[in-house]
């Protein structure tokens, strides 16, 4: 596949993906790396570690099974791990990365991750995607109050272009907010600098209490706040995958290189969700393109991990965040529609959407997993209710 065959709103797609992927918690794998003890070097060649092996995954996934299977590295996940390993080792950490992801393998293996999400009905999974993107929905207005220009006038954009050529909305909405954001001011170049590193070998240290107080959580955020959101956003959008397969190849391939930095590689939601879109492609079974598009992307951003971070501090938030809003709007719709259509599982539905949507963390599990939980419950007890 060569990007010069992909349709420009398609590539567009990728590229928007990989960039809010990049942009929402690149800070927090620095963050947990600098927590361990990783000198600058060395966070960077994790980072070209990340880039590379979410490019080789998703690229692979992509064109094995021609639907728009999008990874990420876990952001709950890497919040925990910059909480939790404060006193342990950077071996100690590395360690834990390859605990975490044997269990998934593990997982993947048993089946007992497909089992569970065969569980799920199809309105709480929707509702769970509609609560995970709606801060990322909020945030393509919030920022009219600090920053009018940039992002009014990509909102403008955005409403304009959707009347007339829907198909390139978000094409004039990044043309748009970057011109405005350098008429601006606001795109900082002077501290940008392209490196290319190579990725570091570390040496694991495993440890009883380290792998039981951080391990063990780690897994279950990775399991319940990343990999199941991935799947339900997945299967909402339309795109059916055999489940434990992608369990075992995403975690096969994170225990591999582990002692590179990488520390997991799932299945992506909210960046999922822009490639799997009718904005990235109105026929969706060429949506795939998208995904592959964001795979090169990913490739291209592990090539040079050293600059990421650089990179990211040039471009203004209120872009990045009214940019990644805009672009799920129609996935956000889609999804409530999804949840809500269908009037037995409607009160179930809303329970699961605001649960989720409030970002409640309990026993270091994030609200995904608990929107379904508490959807879950209501959908057994209504529907008990109506059989008796």
């Amino acid at each position: 596949m060569r990007l010069s065959s992909v349709p420009f709103p398609t590539a567009l797609a990728g590229f928007v993906a990989v960039l809010v992927g990049y942009a929402s918690s690149a800070a927090l794998i620095w963050q947990a790396a600098s927590g361990v003890g990783a000198s600058s070097a060395q966070i960077a060649c994790w980072m070209t570690a990340l880039g590379l092996a979410m490019g080789v995954s998703t690229l692979a996934l992509t064109l094995w099974y021609r639907v728009p299977v999008l990874t990420a590295w876990s952001t709950p996940g890497a919040a925990l791990l910059a909480t939790s390993l404060h006193g342990a080792t950077l071996n100690e950490a590395v360690g834990v990365f390859i605990f975490a992801n044997a269990l998934i393998v593990l997982c993947g293996v048993t089946g007992l991750f497909a089992r569970l999400m065969k569980i799920i009905p199809h309105s709480l999974a929707a509702a769970m995607l509609a609560g995970i993107l709606l801060r990322f929905g909020l945030q393509a207005f919030t920022h009219l109050d600090g920053d009018f220009l940039i992002s009014g006038s990509m909102l403008l954009a955005w409403v304009l272009c959707k009347a007339w050529l829907p198909r390139y909305a978000i094409v004039a909405t990044l043309i748009v907010g970057a011109l405005a954001a350098w008429l601006t001011g606001d795109v900082v170049t002077h501290n940008l600098a392209f490196n290319v590193v190579m990725p570091e070998f570390t040496a694991p240290h495993f440890t009883f209490t380290t792998l039981i107080s951080v391990g063990v959580p780690f897994f279950l955020v990775t399991m319940a706040s990343q990999n199941a959101p991935g799947v339900a956003t997945m299967q909402a959008a339309g795109f059916h995958v055999a489940v434990s397969p992608l369990m075992i190849f995403t975690g096969a391939l994170a225990l591999l290189f582990s002692v590179f930095g990488v520390y997991s590689i799932c299945i992506a939601a909210i960046t999922a969700a822009i490639c799997q879109s009718p904005d990235a492609h109105p026929d969706a079974s060429k949506r795939w393109l998208a995904a592959a598009a964001a795979g090169v992307f990913y490739l291209l951003a592990g090539i040079f991990g050293g600059s990421i971070t650089a990179l990211m501090a040039a471009l203004p938030l209120s872009w990045i965040q009214t940019l990644a809003g805009l672009a799920l709007l129609g996935t956000i719709s889609g999804s409530l529609h999804q949840a809500l259509v269908n009037e037995r599982e409607r009160d179930a539905a809303i329970v699961t959407f605001l649960v989720t949507a409030s970002g409640v963390t309990l026993l270091g599990v994030g609200s995904a997993f608990w929107g379904l939980v508490a959807g879950g419950i209501c959908y057994a007890v209504f529907s008990g209710a109506r059989r008796a």
